[in-house]
């Protein structure tokens, strides 16, 4: 279901499946495992359907930006109960998707690139927290007044990237979170709600996209908000 929600807009299904998650799984780190395979699954199932319009060279300042702060992010994960953290974003995430649902979208109309990497590194630091690198980009790509495939074609491989490299980093970084390969089955519920919400997502404007994403920015918000 998570992931059949987050594939119409291209992110936050780590956030809506940690409100079930996080109850069912004992230890945050394995969590965050469980959550990131199965995002993996689905951001590689799109990446790969989305193939013709990803750009990656716009994708790659972000990407500088996050693997630069990742470390910082695992650090965190290791040594700290991320819970405050995680409740104190999802608030923010959920206002600001409650505020544009009725106001006028926030456009920007320059960036740059030392911007750009800058909201890269903010992924870098929730992707190992909450299993969600995805938040602020999406916002971003949405302020420059991009249509849906061209959000998309920066924010999905994005998460692909920083999934795929918290996910080694941590297995990696400490004796404590060795990948079960049993955890890799989780991929496919991910992909199989991916194949839906890509279908949803082709036959949405650009008008309902943007509040769809508006309305996945509060419900993820509020998941990471439950205790």
């Amino acid at each position: 279901v998570a992931a059949a929600i987050s594939s119409t807009v291209g992110f936050a299904f780590s956030a809506i499946a940690a409100a079930m998650i996080f109850h069912a799984v004992p230890g945050n780190i394995e969590a965050v495992q469980i959550m990131m395979v199965a995002s993996i699954g689905i951001q590689a199932f799109s990446v790969v359907a989305l193939r013709r319009t990803i750009c990656w060279r716009a994708c790659m300042p972000f990407l500088l930006g996050g693997a630069a702060v990742l470390p910082i992010g695992i650090y965190l994960l290791l040594t700290i109960h991320p819970h405050i953290y995680i409740s104190l974003m999802g608030t923010t995430i959920a206002a600001y998707g409650a505020y544009m649902l009725f106001r006028r979208p926030l456009l920007v109309a320059k960036g740059g690139i030392p911007a750009d990497m800058a909201i890269g590194a903010f992924g870098g630091l929730t992707g190992p927290l909450a299993a969600f690198p995805g938040a602020l980009i999406t916002i971003w790509c949405g302020m420059r007044g991009w249509d849906k495939t061209v959000q998309r074609a920066v924010y999905q491989p994005y998460i692909l990237v920083m999934q795929v490299l918290t996910l080694l980093a941590l297995s990696a970084a400490t004796e404590r979170a060795p990948l079960n390969p049993e955890i890799l089955a989780y991929a496919l519920p991910g992909v199989a709600g991916a194949c839906l919400g890509l279908h949803v997502f082709q036959r949405l404007t650009d008008a309902q996209f943007q509040r769809l994403v508006n309305l996945a920015l509060i419900v993820s918000g509020i998941a990471l908000m439950v205790p």
